[in-house]
C-alpha cells in the first residue's frame, strides 16, 4: 500500500513538472504587450483597469542578449538583464542610482503568442502579455 502511494506521488509530481512551460531565450525574444496586470497579494487584491492599459500601452521586450526593457506610457520604466532557470527568469534590474535589484519572474504560461509571468511578495504582480513582435 505504501509503495502504491509513493508511485502515485511520483506520477503526479512528474505530471505537474511536465506541465511547466519551457522558457528559453528563443521563446522569450520579442516585444510583449501587457493585456492584464493583477496584484493578487495586495489587500484587497486588484487589477489594473483596461482603460489604463489602453492609454499607457505597456510592454516588456526581451532580447537575444538576455536584456529586458519595460515601457509604460511611452517612457522607459525599467531595464536590465536576466538569466533563465527552468520556469524562472532571474531578473537584475538596473536602478537610476547605478545600483541593481534582483528578483524572480515565475513564468506560469508561455506559448508562441502569450506569456504569463509573476513576481511574489506583497508587491507581487501577475502579468499577462501577448506577443507584439519577434526579432
Amino acid at each position: 500500500m505504501i509503495k502504491q502511494g509513493f508511485l502515485l506521488l511520483a506520477v503526479v509530481t512528474l505530471f505537474i513538472t511536465s506541465c511547466k512551460p519551457t522558457v528559453s531565450v528563443t521563446t522569450l525574444t520579442g516585444k510583449w504587450k501587457y493585456v492584464k496586470i493583477e496584484h493578487p497579494n495586495a489587500s484587497p487584491p486588484d487589477t489594473v483597469k483596461q482603460a489604463e492599459l489602453d492609454a499607457n500601452v505597456p510592454y516588456i521586450q526581451f532580447t537575444p542578449e538576455m536584456k529586458f526593457l519595460i515601457v509604460w506610457g511611452g517612457k522607459f520604466l525599467s531595464h536590465g538583464s536576466f538569466t533563465l532557470n527552468g520556469s524562472n527568469m532571474n531578473i537584475t534590474e538596473k536602478l537610476p542610482d547605478g545600483k541593481t535589484r534582483d528578483f524572480v519572474f515565475y513564468v506560469s504560461e508561455l506559448t508562441e503568442n502569450k506569456i504569463v509571468f509573476e513576481s511574489t511578495g506583497p508587491d507581487g504582480s501577475k502579468v499577462t502579455a501577448l506577443r507584439a513582435s519577434k526579432f
